[in-house]
């Protein structure tokens, strides 16, 4: 056995997310959040043998040289891999992330029905938002997964690198991009999206005002927008969309979000009680009420909004984290250390 597969092996009888490996150190993962260091050490010889497993020769002439490396691969029978290679301490290091092999339903994630409800739109824009290792990329796996066995779409995706691997259905097709293999960058793949007839269009991040505009654009020209954005709440989400733009545009920034902005989810991972995780999210759909807070520059408004919609399906993360609390799955501590706002807590 490959000494990569030995090690992704090892990683997922452990239940791990995530693997991090640094030649002459301890193999460390990560199991439900927590960092455990493995007393097995990787040598250098074990690292040159890794990286080329993982990496093929023209990947790895590129991380010799750049010393930063972002890619993904599948190991057969075992799991796909999200692969970042980097320098630290001038030793050579890999983070690798744990894919499923198979594609996540939204039911086993316990994604809410209101936000699935979302695919069925034809237009608009659907983020979803929070740390990183929140699950954000498994969520819009199961959405895309979701569209793919009940509708009839075409679905384009941009990524870097590509995560999860979708395939053509017998309602559905999809094609998928990565970004420096199939395109040069998301601002290119995307405003080449709006010629390649996509019914739904997943920008994996939107990084910048460019990729912002353009997604913008999309949603408000008759298409589904997936993205993600590293924010930690839906008035954050809507902030920091607003502020990517010059001062001059604000003011027309702010009128497209309100009309073209879906719903938001902004999710974070709990460690439940059964040892496993648990998703706690704050869920905020464009109602006509909420787009006129956008409109109005009364965003610090939104989370009152969120308390109060609950027949919209809207909820805030505090919310959320108090019914966890409440059935049992996470602990008073933990409900508290995830919310943003712990004080709105009433246990």
């Amino acid at each position: 056995m490959s000494i990569a597969r030995k090690i992704v092996s090892f990683a997922m009888e452990a239940g791990s997310s995530d693997i991090h490996l640094e030649e002459e150190s301890p193999i460390a993962v990560r199991v439900n959040s927590d960092i455990k260091v493995s007393p097995q050490k990787l040598d250098s010889e074990d690292m040159d043998q890794l990286l080329l497993e993982l990496l093929g020769e023209e990947k790895l002439n590129e991380y010799n040289q750049t010393r930063d490396l972002d890619s993904s691969i599948g190991m057969e029978g075992l799991s796909r891999l999200r692969i970042n290679a980097y320098v630290a301490n001038e030793k050579r290091c890999l983070t690798l992330r744990l894919l499923p092999d198979k594609l996540p339903k939204w039911q086993d994630l316990g994604l809410p029905q209101t936000f699935i409800n979302l695919s069925k739109l034809h237009r608009g824009l659907v983020l979803c938002t929070g740390p990183t290792g929140s699950g954000k990329s498994t969520t819009l796996a199961a959405f895309i997964n979701c569209m793919l066995e009940t509708q009839q779409r075409h679905i384009l995706t941009i990524e870097d690198p590509i995560e999860f691997i979708f395939k053509h259905t017998k309602n559905s097709i999809i094609h998928q991009r990565e970004v420096k293999r199939d395109t040069n960058s998301f601002s290119i793949a995307l405003r080449a999206a709006l010629r390649e007839d996509p019914d739904v269009i997943y920008i994996g991040e939107m990084r910048d005002l460019e990729t912002i505009q353009l997604a913008i654009t999309a949603a408000e020209t008759g298409h589904l927008v997936l993205g993600t954005l590293h924010t930690s709440s839906a008035a954050k989400t809507v902030e920091r969309i607003v502020d990517a733009f010059p001062a001059d545009q604000q003011e027309q920034a702010r009128l497209q979000v309100s009309t073209s902005l879906a719903g938001i989810m902004s999710q974070t991972l709990c460690k439940d009680t059964r040892g496993k995780r648990s998703l706690a999210y704050e869920l905020m759909i464009n109602t006509p009420a909420m787009g006129n807070l956008i409109r109005e520059k009364k965003v610090s408004e939104i989370y009152s909004q969120l308390q109060t919609g609950s027949q919209h399906g809207m909820n805030t993360l505090e919310q959320c984290l108090k019914n966890l609390y409440s059935e049992g799955l996470i602990t008073q501590e933990e409900a508290l250390g995830k919310a943003s706002n712990p004080r709105s807590i009433k246990f």
